[in-house]
């Protein structure tokens, strides 16, 4: 399995987070499929992306 990268990067690792909850919170919530994995990294450049497997 590869990792599906979102298309945007944050400048703080608050904001990348609050990209992850909300993809967990719209899955509950319309009822779709959640990734079987989220996770927050880090960039080489120092900025935070959201980053997970389908």
């Amino acid at each position: 399995m590869k990792w599906v990268y979102w298309l945007r990067l944050y400048d703080s690792k608050f904001q990348a987070g609050v990209l992850v909850r909300r993809m967990e919170h719209d899955g509950w919530l319309y009822g779709v499929d959640l990734p079987s994995e989220i996770e927050v990294f880090r960039s080489r450049r120092g900025r935070y992306g959201v980053r997970y497997i389908p």
